[in-house]
């Protein structure tokens, strides 16, 4: 893979979770969580989205996830749980991405709001018709993704590099 190869970046939004009386990072998944995680999984198999690499959040609610999501995909990424998506900035998100090696063609990122929502329209410098219309006008749900593609280096990545192709949440009409 060359620098100059076309990317893919997903980002994924944990799924719904519990307010149990635990501490923030440690909520678990509620009940439709653990329904809308698997259903994210298989409309990214079925949308042919391959994925090289994983960055997931060390919460237990993007942890349960993306094993709920993963689960659904004809391989398993390899996946590291990465500390700083957990209540990462939008620069942090952005940081994390240009680390990736070159020789990785897509990443998966399972994360939290407002930091997906925020990253997802800061790379999206075009995107399908209607697609950005449909994140921005109802947001970022839980368990909703956005597939994001641009050629360069993981070095390039900034505001703007990316086309948005592809916006899902589970309870679509």
């Amino acid at each position: 893979m060359t620098v100059d190869s076309p990317r893919t970046i997903v980002l994924l939004r944990h799924a719904k979770a519990d307010w149990p009386s635990v501490p923030d990072h440690e909520r678990p998944l509620a009940d439709r969580g653990r329904q809308d995680a698997p259903t994210a999984g298989r409309r990214l198999a079925d949308d042919g989205v391959t994925v090289d690499l994983v960055l997931c959040s060390t919460a237990a609610r993007t942890r349960e996830t993306w094993k709920l999501a993963a689960h659904e995909l004809p391989h398993r990424p390899k996946t590291v749980y990465e500390e700083r998506l957990y209540d990462a900035t939008l620069g942090e998100l952005i940081a994390l991405l240009t680390e990736t090696p070159d020789d990785v063609g897509s990443v998966l990122l399972v994360g939290h709001n407002p930091g997906m929502h925020a990253l997802a329209d800061a790379l999206a410098g075009s995107a399908e018709p209607d697609v950005l219309a449909r994140m921005s006008g109802g947001g970022f749900p839980t368990a909703a993704f956005a597939v994001l593609t641009f050629s360069g280096s993981w070095k390039g990545v900034e505001h703007g590099v990316a086309r948005l192709t592809e916006f899902w949440t589970p309870h679509e009409a």
